[in-house]
């Protein structure tokens, strides 16, 4: 058993985010020093029993031969859950030629170099990233993997397994595609796109081979056609019935621009949304990264549908696509979950940090109370969680699984915030880093280090790697 004892504050998030319908005002706290927000908790023991919450309250008994960790300066966290990312592109961050670009463009430079990814940068680069989420706090992630290079001759789904088991996290990754090129009027070049016969022949191997549906499963799999620009109608449709005949879940980037509404009306005559309905692919087992240009009808279709958003801050102030409308999903009762995105549009795999960016930007917006610190715990844990299909993920409860973070707070950085000390991870505070992770029960950090990992190792690897993926793309810039 482990016993986290006698904690600071444990964040019982809302439920905003988890397709309930939320209310600002007083259940959220008056802001007053000894009034936090309601349901967070002071002063108790969480014992963990295998991989579930056996019990949380005051001065419980702890059994003998327990773990037990002080937690009087932690503020204990669910585990965050992290609804959108592209692992691979952790090796090309902060590329000066694309730095003050705009989605289109972005992708159009980057695939050039995308297409050198062989099978040792798909590894390295799905253990930088895990490895910055978990740090972070994130227990749980997704990843969107579209990149298919001819001559990739290793199962490309394990690669990325085996390195969320070598970090610990809980894995629900999505099986991408990419069926159209250059020369059928697409951005990426033909040698990283695949036909579609071949995307779904591969598709439900990679189901059948790796999608747990347990509910303490630590894997999953969803299929993830990358765009309605990337692929035909067709296999957008394909995907859904072959998804749903496995009990998979579906995903893709929609609505995240102002350019792809433009494409679908001229390529397809109907808005995104609208594309996706007629594939049939809307439904509370969907959810789609960005969601920034929805209209009023659509963010109702998406309610009334139970389908979800990963909502993506970071990215969308890096590339100038917009402000997603997360206040009116919420008030409405769409599902929303938070995303770090892929690394070179964000370009971090910050989670707690992008708590910060969700926060604050909702009020950029919405005004200053356009977005509570508890409704941004809700988005990124629970909100999460029912995203990717756990049910019983992202709160701490007896018998929810044990997946949480610990924070020190007791630190210089937040001197003076700790009349809310929940909020404080999100309001101060400038090292966005966890002191104590545990996944599925089981310590994947500890006093701020991976355990049984070489973090030097991994960062190593990674610049190598992403020095050799420049030199056969004749990018500069490495140094």
């Amino acid at each position: 058993m482990i016993v986290l004892k006698d904690c600071l504050c444990v964040v019982r998030p809302n439920r905003s985010g988890s397709g309930h319908r939320t209310r600002r005002g007083a259940e959220f706290g008056d802001g007053k020093a000894g009034n936090p927000p309601e349901g967070n908790l002071s002063g108790v023991d969480i014992h963990i029993e295998g991989n579930r919450i056996a019990r949380v309250g005051k001065n419980l008994p702890t059994p003998g031969g327990s773990r037990v960790i002080d937690a009087s300066r932690h503020v204990v966290t669910p585990g965050f859950v992290n609804t959108h990312h592209h692992f691979y592109q952790t090796l090309t961050r902060n590329l000066p030629a694309v730095q003050n670009a705009k989605l289109f463009d972005w992708l159009v430079y980057l695939y050039e170099v995308w297409k050198g990814i062989d099978e040792e940068a798909v590894y390295w680069s799905s253990r930088l990233a895990l490895a910055e989420l978990v740090k972070t706090g994130c227990t749980c992630t997704t990843d969107h993997h579209y990149l298919y290079p001819r001559g990739f001759s290793r199962d490309l789904p394990g690669i990325q397994f085996q390195a969320a088991a070598d970090i610990g996290v809980r894995f629900a990754p999505t099986r991408g595609s990419m069926s159209r090129s250059k020369k059928d009027g697409g951005l990426p070049p033909d040698s990283v796109v695949q036909d579609e016969d071949t995307i779904l022949a591969q598709c439900e191997e990679t189901i059948r081979k790796y999608h747990d549906p347990a509910p303490d499963s630590m894997r999953r799999v969803a299929l993830a056609p990358c765009s309605p620009f990337s692929v035909s109608e067709q296999l957008m449709k394909d995907s859904a019935a072959l998804a749903r005949k496995h009990g998979a879940r579906l995903h893709t980037h929609l609505a995240e621009t102002g350019d792809e509404d433009d494409y679908c009306v001229k390529i397809y005559g109907r808005r995104p949304l609208k594309v996706m309905e007629d594939c049939g692919f809307l439904g509370p087992d969907v959810w789609y990264a960005h969601g920034i240009h929805f209209n009023d009808e659509e963010l109702d279709v998406l309610a009334k549908t139970g389908t979800g958003v990963a909502h993506c801050p970071s990215s969308n102030m890096r590339l100038a696509s917009g402000i997603a409308r997360v206040r009116e999903m919420l008030d409405r009762g769409v599902n929303v979950g938070l995303a770090v995105d892929g690394s070179a549009s964000n370009d971090a795999s910050d989670m707690l940090g992008e708590m910060r960016q969700a926060l604050l930007l909702q009020r950029v917006r919405y005004g200053s109370a356009g977005i509570t610190a508890p409704e941004v715990y809700g988005i990124a844990t629970e909100g999460g969680a029912r995203i990717l299909g756990w049910d019983r993920l992202g709160r701490i409860e007896e018998g929810w699984l044990a997946d949480i973070a610990l924070f020190d707070v007791q630190k210089m950085e937040y001197a003076g915030s700790l009349s809310d000390p929940a909020a404080a991870l999100l309001f101060a505070g400038y090292n966005h880093g966890a002191d104590y992770v545990f996944v599925d029960g089981k310590a994947a950090v500890v006093q701020g280090r991976l355990v049984g990992e070489d973090e030097e190792e991994i960062r190593d690897n990674a610049n190598r790697i992403a020095a050799k993926l420049y030199a056969k793309a004749g990018v500069d810039g490495w140094s």
